[in-house]
């Protein structure tokens, strides 16, 4: 394929955008509302994170076991009962905001929530040529990115606008993108599948490095779209600085692959880490010195958080090869869910004891001190490495 032909006209690009965005549409919707709604419901501000956590636990747990069924069932029948998982609890969020029914609610919500992010991974990396492999990602990181922008704030303003009816019939869209399954199956001619036992530990230990620089960015995400509503209830402001976290975040998230297949990963992932830093003190420092501050942090943040998930999830692909991408593509998904849930349960304990804003400096400074680790993911694995010599001699 020529590099001028647009991975829009693309049949099985088309698909996956629009499960990606639907699927994510529900999960958007419910990151940060969900909190909001619980603590409107008598639960305490500092366990408000428990029903990310839970959601997100299950969410985990379940992305192991994907590669597996996929080999047994399929791509598409998994991934259809993904989505029907994700879509028919949500209308039930309205009928009590209990923390125990939100929480059972979003268990099986994150089951389904599992296979829409190991296989969308997986599947983005295979609906374009790999020497456009960046650039693909990044249109799969803009349907998620997109749905971000619109949905975490509109949640947010649902739930403090007391309609949350709305927000929980919305939250059944990943059912509308049951229709377009067969055909992005049809379009990926290398379908996800379970590799041998020692590509699957090799694509494992291949996106550590990669998956720890994420796991702390999206830790940092958690916090963000976690405890912000809590910490700043003025829906105004909210919903503000959540909208410039999306809209950095989705620009990022889209050009940073792009730019990842013209230069490489070496100087673009510790930059993206050391952007996130920078708005994480931003953020801080304007929870004191004012709300035009919490702006600018949050913009600045969602540069930075959107270019690491592109990059990392790059990274990961790139140091595993073709035999470990499932499973490489499985432990990135589940280090971006443990740092999303760790981020919304543990940084609202920390803050009950320092407070917001220096929770928010505490954890610019793990990500500074991570920009070592960013570096060691910029560059091939050496089981990769070995692979492209041994292929350099046979061919040579």
């Amino acid at each position: 394929m020529e590099r001028r032909t647009s991975l829009w006209r693309l049949r099985g690009m088309q698909a996956l955008f629009g499960v990606t965005a639907l699927g994510f549409l529900s999960y958007s919707l419910t990151l940060a509302s969900l909190p909001v709604y619980a603590v409107s419901g008598g639960a305490a501000a500092s366990t408000a994170g428990v029903v990310t956590a839970v959601f997100l636990g299950v969410t985990i747990a379940v992305q192991a076991t994907i590669p597996a069924l996929t080999a047994r069932f399929g791509v598409g029948p998994v991934l259809i009962v993904g989505l029907v998982a994700m879509g028919v609890p949500s209308p039930f969020y309205v009928l009590d905001d209990g923390m125990a029914s939100i929480s059972a609610l979003s268990a099986v919500r994150g089951a389904g929530f599992a296979v829409l992010t190991v296989l969308g991974a997986t599947l983005s990396a295979q609906v374009a040529p790999p020497g456009r492999r960046g650039e693909s990602i990044g249109l799969y990181g803009l349907a998620i990115a997109l749905t971000n922008l619109v949905a975490v704030p509109a949640g947010v303003a649902l739930v403090l606008g007391d309609s949350v009816g709305w927000l929980a019939w919305l939250s059944a869209s990943p059912l509308l993108g049951v229709p377009l399954v067969p055909l992005l199956v049809r379009s990926v001619a290398a379908q996800p599948a379970a590799g041998a036992a020692g590509a699957n530990r090799a694509g494992v230990l291949a996106a550590l490095a990669p998956s720890l620089v994420l796991f702390a960015v999206t830790l940092a995400g958690g916090g963000v779209v976690t405890f912000l509503p809590i910490e700043r209830p003025d829906g105004v402001l909210v919903t503000v600085a959540l909208l410039l976290f999306g809209a950095t975040g989705a620009v990022a998230r889209w050009r940073a692959g792009t730019l990842a297949d013209r230069v490489g990963l070496r100087w673009l992932l510790p930059l993206g880490l050391a952007t996130a830093a920078v708005g994480m003190v931003v953020i801080a420092a304007g929870l004191v010195a004012g709300d035009a501050w919490v702006l600018v942090g949050a913009a600045v943040f969602g540069a930075g958080y959107g270019a690491i998930q592109n990059l990392t999830l790059l990274s990961s692909f790139v140091r595993a090869g073709d035999d470990g991408a499932t499973a490489a593509s499985a432990m990135w998904n589940a280090s971006f869910d443990a740092g999303t849930a760790t981020g919304a349960l543990a940084l609202g304990v920390v803050a009950a004891g320092i407070g917001l804003d220096w929770t928010y400096v505490v954890v610019a400074a793990v990500l500074a001190a991570l920009l070592p680790v960013a570096g060691t993911a910029a560059r091939p694995s050496r089981a990769v490495s070995r692979r492209r010599d041994r292929r350099r001699a046979a061919t040579g």
